[in-house]
């Protein structure tokens, strides 16, 4: 199984999925018009070994809502992925057993080769 969640509304994403064509096989979802189930963050957590390892804090909603300030647990990295996906690290890469989360330079291309061997 191949698969990417991404949003379409950033220019990392489109950037990096750009980057990494041909996507053949690949199966992508966009976040924002097609929400993240619980079934597919429990899966992202179990690959990643944690809700906090998927959470993005560069969201403008972190900052705004203080959570920065607050000491959040695995219950509310995962209540808050679900409640609005911009709080997803992204772009989340699935390749059957592996996960690759975030867009650094190494985890992008340890995708690219994942998804093309």
């Amino acid at each position: 199984m191949k698969k990417i969640y991404h949003l379409g509304s950033c220019s990392t994403c489109k950037r990096i999925l750009k980057e990494l064509e041909p996507l053949d096989g690949a199966e992508l979802q966009e976040i924002k018009s097609e929400a993240i189930t619980p079934e597919q963050l429990e899966q992202m957590a179990a690959l990643s070994g944690s809700y906090e390892s998927l959470f993005s804090r560069r969201a403008m909603l972190f900052r705004q809502r203080g959570l920065h300030e607050k000491n959040l647990s695995e219950i509310d990295y995962k209540d808050l992925i679900l409640e609005h996906y911009t709080f997803l690290k992204r772009p989340v890469f699935i390749v059957d057993d592996q996960i690759f989360v975030g867009n650094s330079k190494k985890t992008v291309d340890a995708a690219k080769e994942a998804l093309h061997s």
